[in-house]
């Protein structure tokens, strides 16, 4: 009867709640709908009905209610939303706690629904100002927990949205919060942290002084120590939100948190040891000092562990060895001690978890670390709680990324010496690190299993090879964690994975002795139902395969018995064409590998096995990963027999040239070559035929690289079958003419088609023989003289066409004379054009590198002839055949031109840099002999007033140091001292030539003497600073190395040169105009891009905050300076985005004067139109400090960001560069592909 009755109300309540309901939902839907727009008088009774339904007895006619509150915000008017807002204040303190609850949800949503600050809405002020005063009313009262938490949150909330709009209450909150730290509840105080943390984003450096001075005197009185928890948790929430104002502080807040470390009180250490890390993360400047102190207690207390005896741990574990039964024990051993009172784990997770942020921060303490901090870690490996063992672990892993070598061209120079020892030493620790590990690989629990492998991954990719002593302790955790049933998935995985890198990153040799325990588990997870696991058992298989038998060395250890267990399971996955894509891809390469290094033991498996691969071949899916196997099999050593596949997937592979698929052209035509090369005698001329049609094609300088390898395809087919070449149509050799006279051709794909040329003319072919070649390649530029001829060459097409010139000659030695006495009678006849004659000085340049051209008598006087021509090409020609042809007989031409540059001083320029020629191509023995003389003749025109001379003098001088740099390097440094300005420079610029991103002999030499030239960064010459400032960069960008450790003593000079200098500013009068010059701004441009180049080398060596007190100085300098200045704003923003943030209101104003300044009505074009790229480069600034997290927090950038878009101009150039560089990525992924 009851039970009818309650159901009959049910029905009656929701009957009458039914039109409430829909009718609010209707409202909902109409709300959030842009084109609402209600009169004063619905804003007044929809406002006043949904604050009625707030107090609704049901409750999901209330949800509904404060839904519509956030749509509603937007659309009605300002006193309307204050209306809303005090009623929810009012709400919030009642004695109901189901309408408290209701109403803070409320104020939340309105809080999220408010114009943001930066919008400029007078609103939001209002409106947050009103719900301020409330709010801290209500928690300052006291009176009720749960309105006070309610409080504490809504205000976090609004602090962190819209801190900046509540500038005027920032003081009286933070009164209003401070009481709150010392609150009974722990609640309480937890979220008052919160919201300081809020509001000291925002608050102004009085207010922010005022907490921390608070802070600290109550950190001094020491009252309780639970409040003191609360001061040390307080002062790490504020470090960790704004880390960049607590730096100043800090000198007297550590000594304070050291002293509490020493408390017996664990949650009170843990919370220590929090604020350390966040110091060390937020303010690495100021903590610095500190560093040590910091460390030693972080050392100290990882291994506090007073209620455990791990001694007593070990004996056991030796007893466990002996009795192989020790399981329960240790299970016992674990319950024993799970005491709900020992939280002392939580002070040894937090010391492991700062250590992890000293390690990762601080790269310049390397070998410190392993030292002090590597042994103590590898000791406390075998921590009893999980959480503990994983952060341990985590903070070596981090250690190990520190230690791993930078593989770049920056660094590459640093690979020997100092980044040599923190290696060498972990190579010592590694023993420790096998013992501590290799037991828990057979422990239980997973994610301690799972944490050994994410460390030994990472150590055998720091120290490739370091493990091959420790692979029998290894290989039985291995095996337990792939067949252990109680493995999960990602455990599988994770042991497969460091397999592979363990198999990668050692000598096959190693594994030997352990391929019949470890290959069937690993071929039983090929079958595994989880495509990941098959995926990743496949990817292993592979490299297994190349250790079981190495075919690049010779190897006693017998394959055979194995293949019936790879070839099976492989042979499964390869056939299943319901699989995942990406098991499908290695199953295909796994299967390559076993028949590149297997084929011979397949027997009969191997025919059927590569018709599968014809069926993959295909397949689009499968097609390219296949074309990469083929490869692979065609170049086996074991000479595969693939002739019964090779008819039918020849003309599949000629049609994949077609597709528009880069990748797929560029692996067809590797493996058609590598089939040309091995296969030549199974494949029919038709074969070939149906590739050399697609050809064409492919040979464009739209795409360099294709050409290239189509052209080396070309070149293997001219040398293997010469008989196929005839065949080749004259468009191929079109296109290829076409390339040769293209302005884009050099490198790798000029190299190519000069191969080419040379296997041509070799096959002897009528039509194609070195006469018709040459007439093809010189014949634009014979007819480019002509009254008709249509196409002018680029410059670069003179060079390419003499290289192949000269190839050919070398390829038919017979036909070369003929060929040079034509060049020097072209260069002789009067009526050729200088086009002609700079191709004849070209060739012969390129020819005379390679042959020896002293038997064509007049060829000096041809040449010294050319150096008086009206054309600048030819005379530039001219000195770069003389300079060549010396090279092929220096005996003859060097004497002669050093007798030249002695006695002409008109033509000396263009005879030094022929000189240049020699000293770059001749090879240093054959230069030794006339280094005295050249040393000598260079010296005498080291002080030539013409800056360009000088440049070629400095250009030889630095060449020639490098061929006998222990000699010569010293003579250049004594010349430092004595000498005119002019030739000072000289020196410093002859050192920029000795220094090159690769390793050379001179280097260790260089290091120890760089320091000396670098001295004349404060040489009272202006340019001399300036060639010392462009030497110094041209170390930094190529060889860092070099010039690290002297940084301290070199930037004090360089940022000295970044300041104007008043002195060096003068008017000069042009008619009725004054001009001023500045004749420092060079120094000062080559200044700048120094301190840009160290950013990428050296950033780790550099005081961040003394750097940007010049790049400040910079944003406010000349046009050229200002916009390097701001490229490296915006460099900046991302590697040190702390910094940055300390430093905003400064760096802000200079760029806000930027955008602002208007160009004088009357300007010139240029002048606008060097004040609009001013802008742009500003504002792509200002777009790079917008991604720097809590930058929208400052004050000052938010106020700029509504001047940006309450300014239409600033607005549609701010959209304009966010669409660039949201366009950015996916056009560089594109150039990728």
């Amino acid at each position: 009867m009851y039970l009818v009755a309650t159901q009959e109300q049910a029905c009656r309540l929701k009957t009458q709640m039914l039109p409430w309901f829909m009718a609010t939902n209707d409202l909902m839907m109409e709300l959030q709908k842009d084109s609402i727009k209600l009169d004063e008088d619905s804003e007044k009774k929809v406002v006043k009905m949904l604050l009625k339904l707030l107090e609704d007895k049901n409750g999901e006619v209330q949800n509904l209610a404060v839904k519509c509150l956030g749509p509603l915000v937007g659309k009605v008017k300002e006193y309307q939303v204050e209306t809303i807002v005090d009623t929810l204040c009012t709400n919030m303190l009642s004695d109901k706690e189901q309408l408290r609850d209701i109403s803070s949800i409320g104020l939340k949503t309105v809080i999220s629904e408010l114009p943001p600050a930066s919008t400029g809405s007078a609103m939001t002020a209002n409106v947050c100002k009103k719900i301020t005063a409330q709010l801290t009313g209500a928690i300052g009262k006291q009176e009720d927990v749960s309105v006070q938490l309610e409080a504490l949150d809504i205000l976090s909330d609004m602090l962190s949205r819209l801190g900046g709009t509540l500038y005027s209450f920032h003081s009286s909150i933070l009164n209003c919060l401070l009481p709150q730290l010392t609150s009974p509840r722990l609640a309480v105080r937890k979220r008052a942290i919160i919201a300081l943390g809020h509001l000291v984003l925002t608050c102004s450096g009085n207010i922010f002084s005022e907490l921390t001075e608070h802070l600290l005197a109550e950190l001094k009185k020491n009252e309780s120590t639970s409040t003191t928890r609360t001061y040390i948790q307080c002062v790490a929430g504020i470090s960790r939100q704004a880390g960049h104002r607590v730096g100043e502080h800090l000198e007297k807040i550590i000594p304070l948190i050291v002293q509490y470390c020493n408390v017996e009180d664990d949650e009170l250490r843990e919370y220590c040891f929090q604020a350390f890390e966040s110091f060390v993360r937020r303010c690495p400047k100021e903590i610095d000092p500190h560093i040590p102190n910091v460390m030693g207690l972080c050392l100290k207390y990882i291994t506090f562990d007073p209620n455990y005896n791990y001694d007593n741990e070990e004996e056991e574990e030796e007893e466990m060895m002996e009795t192989e039964n020790g399981e329960d024990e240790e299970q016992e051993s674990d319950d024993e001690y799970s005491d709900d009172d020992d939280i002392s784990w939580k002070v040894r997770r937090s010391a492991a978890k700062c250590l992890e942020a000293i390690v990762s921060s601080r790269h310049d303490l390397l070998q410190d670390f392993y030292k002090t901090l590597s042994p103590v870690l590898i000791s406390r490996f075998k921590e009893r709680e999980e959480n503990v063992k994983a952060d341990i672990f985590s903070a070596y892993i981090s250690l190990l990324k520190q230690t791993l070598p930078i593989q770049s061209w920056l660094h590459a120079s640093d690979a020997s010496g100092k980044d040599d020892v923190p290696l060498t030493m972990l190579q010592n620790q590694v023993p420790n690190i096998v013992k501590a590990l290799h037991k828990q690989l057979k422990e239980k629990s997973i994610k301690s299993r799972q944490g050994c492998f994410s460390l030994l991954t990472e150590l055998a990719n720091v120290l490739p090879g370091c493990l091959a002593d420790h692979i029998p302790a290894l290989v039985p955790g291995i095996i337990f964690s792939l067949a252990d049933k109680s493995s999960s998935s990602n455990m599988r995985i994770d042991t497969l994975s460091f397999l592979h890198v363990l198999l990668c990153n050692h000598q096959p040799e190693v594994f030997h002795p352990h391929i019949k325990s470890l290959l069937p588990p690993v071929v039983t997870c090929i079958g595994d139902p989880f495509y990941k696991i098959t995926s990743e058992a496949l990817l292993v298989t592979q490299q297994l395969v190349k250790v079981i038998r190495p075919l690049d060395k010779s190897c006693t250890f017998d394959a055979k018995p194995y293949v019936k267990d790879l070839f099976p399971g492989t042979l499964k996955r390869l056939k299943a064409a319901d699989i995942d894509q990406e098991v499908k891809e290695r199953a295909i390469s796994c299967m390559g590998q076993i028949i590149y290094n297997l084929g011979d033991h397949l027997s009969t498996d191997l025919q059927p096995t590569l018709k599968i691969f014809l069926e993959r071949l295909k397949n689009e899916i499968t097609r390219l990963t296949t074309v990469k196997a083929l490869t692979l099999i065609a170049s086996s050593p074991l000479k595969i027999d693939l002739r019964p596949i090779l008819g039918e997937g020849f003309p599949i592979l000629a049609s994949f040239l077609r597709k528009n698929q880069r990748a797929l052209k560029l692996s067809t035509l590797t493996a058609l070559d590598i089939l040309v090369k091995n296969y030549s005698d199974s494949l029919k001329p038709a074969m070939i035929e149906s590739v050399l049609t697609e050809l064409p094609a492919l040979i464009t300088e739209s795409d360099m690289h294709v050409s290239q390898v189509a052209i080396t395809f070309l070149t293997t087919l001219a040398k293997v079958c010469p008989s196929c070449i005839s065949k080749i149509s004259g468009s191929v050799l079109a296109e290829i003419f076409q390339l040769v006279h293209s302005p884009l051709l050099q490198g790798g794909a000029l190299n190519a088609i000069i191969d080419f040329f040379q296997a041509l003319v070799l096959t002897k072919t009528a039509t194609m023989g070195y006469s018709e070649l040459m007439k093809q390649l010189t014949a634009p530029i014979y007819s480019s003289g002509s009254a008709g001829a249509s196409v002018t060459l680029h410059k670069q097409a003179y060079y390419s066409v003499a290289k192949c010139v000269a190839a050919l000659s070398s390829a038919c030695p017979k036909e070369a004379s003929a060929i040079v006495n034509q060049f020097i009678q072209d260069v002789k006849n009067p009526k050729s054009s200088s086009a002609v004659k700079v191709l004849a000085f070209l060739s012969l340049a390129e020819m005379g590198r390679t042959m020896n051209l002293s038997a064509q008598r007049e060829l000096k006087t041809v040449i010294l002839e050319a150096f008086t021509s009206p054309s600048e090409e030819v005379k530039s020609a001219a000195s770069y055949a003389l300079g060549n042809i010396s090279v092929g007989n220096l005996k003859e031409y060097l004497p002669f031109m050093l007798k030249e540059i002695g006695s002409q001083p008109k033509r000396q320029y263009l005879l030094l840099h022929s000189l240049k020629e020699v000293i770059s191509s001749s090879p240093a023995d054959g230069l030794k002999p006339y280094v005295e003389d050249i040393w000598a003749l260079l010296f005498k025109h080291c002080e030539c007033t013409e800056e360009g001379t000088r440049n070629v003098v400095a250009e030889c001088l630095g060449k020639l140091t490098l061929v006998n740099p222990s000699e010569l390097l010293p003579r250049l440094k004594k010349q430092l001292s004595s000498g005119s300005p002019h030739a000072r420079s000289t020196v410093v610029t002859a050192v920029k030539f000795t220094i090159a991103d690769q390793p050379q002999p001179i280097d260790a030499l260089l290091k120890g003497c760089i320091g000396d030239f670098l001295k004349t960064l404060q040489d009272p010459d202006l340019n001399v600073r300036r060639v010392a400032l462009a030497m110094f960069n041209s170390a930094a960008h190529n060889k860092p190395s070099l010039i690290r450790d002297l940084l301290n003593a070199v930037l004090p000079s360089l940022y000295n040169e970044t300041k104007v200098r008043r002195e060096l500013i003068r008017e000069v009068e042009m008619g009725p105009f004054k001009h001023t010059v500045d004749d420092g701004l060079d120094v000062r441009k080559a200044a700048f891009e120094c301190m840009y180049t160290l950013l990428e080398s050296c950033l780790d060596r550099l005081d961040i905050y003394e750097y940007l007190n010049h790049v400040e100085d910079g944003l406010k300098d000349h046009y050229d300076i200002r916009m390097l200045t701001f490229i490296m704003l915006a460099r900046l923003s991302t590697l040190c985005p702390n910094a940055v943030l300390q430093r905003l209101e400064r760096l802000i104003e200079p760029l806000r004067a930027t955008c602002s300044t208007k160009v004088k009505a009357g300007s010139v074009k240029q002048e606008f139109e060097k004040q609009d790229e001013l802008k742009r480069s500003a504002m792509r600034a200002v777009a790079a400090l917008l991604t720097i997290p809590e930058v929208e927090k400052s004050p000052v950038m938010a106020e700029f960001s509504s001047q940006i878009r309450s300014n239409p101009e600033m607005a549609s150039l701010f959209e304009s560069i966010q669409k660039d560089s949201a366009s950015l990525p996916t056009s560089e992924s594109m150039d990728m592909s």
